[in-house]
C-alpha cells in the first residue's frame, strides 16, 4: 500500500509542474490538469489513510478557495485557469499547508512579475526577441503574467507539509 500511496502522491507535483509549464508556454492552464487533481485526490486520500474529518476539511478549503478564485476572476485579477488550479491545489494541501501555499504563491508571483517587467523593459527587449518564441511572448509588453508558475511554486513549497508527501518517504 505504501508504494501505491507514493505513486499516487507523485501525481500532485507532476500535475502542478505541467500546469506551470503550460501556462508559461501558452498563458493557459488546461482544465484537464485541475480536473485530474480533483479526481485523483480521493484516491490519494484513501491511500494515505486521511481521516474523514480531515477529508471534509480539505474539501471545504478547496471550495472556499474556488469561491475566492471565482471572485478574483470576476474582478479580472486572475485568469479562470488560475482560479481552478488554486482550488484544486488547496484541496490537496488542506490546513495548515494552505498558508504556506498562499504565501509562497504570492511571493513567487511578485518575483515573477518583476522578472517579466524587466524582460519587457526597453533595455532588454531587443535581446529577448532573439530567444525562443515562448520567451518572446512572455516579454511582450501588455501580456499577462502566467500565474500558474507562481501557483506551482507555492504548491511545491507547501506539499512537504502534507500527509501525501509522507507517502513519498518509502
Amino acid at each position: 500500500m505504501l508504494l501505491v500511496a507514493a505513486i499516487i502522491s507523485l501525481a500532485f507535483p507532476a500535475l502542478v509542474l505541467a500546469a506551470a509549464a503550460r501556462d508559461a508556454l501558452s498563458f493557459t492552464i488546461p482544465n484537464w490538469i485541475s480536473l485530474a487533481l480533483v479526481a485523483i485526490f480521493p484516491v490519494a486520500a484513501l491511500a494515505v489513510g486521511l481521516p474523514w474529518r480531515e477529508l471534509g476539511l480539505h474539501a471545504g478549503i478547496g471550495a472556499l478557495v474556488l469561491v475566492a478564485g471565482m471572485a478574483a476572476f470576476a474582478f479580472r485579477w486572475i485568469g479562470g485557469g488560475d482560479a481552478k488550479l488554486m482550488a484544486a491545489v488547496a484541496l490537496w494541501l488542506g490546513w495548515p499547508a494552505l498558508t504556506t501555499f498562499l504565501a509562497g504563491a504570492a511571493i513567487c508571483g511578485g518575483v515573477l512579475a518583476m522578472i517579466l517587467l524587466t524582460l519587457r523593459s526597453a533595455a532588454l527587449r531587443p535581446y529577448v526577441l532573439l530567444g525562443p518564441a515562448w520567451v518572446t511572448r512572455l516579454a511582450e509588453p501588455g501580456e499577462g503574467v502566467p500565474y500558474g508558475v507562481a501557483i506551482a511554486a507555492g504548491a511545491l513549497a507547501a506539499f512537504p507539509l502534507t500527509r501525501f508527501a509522507a507517502g513519498l518517504a518509502l
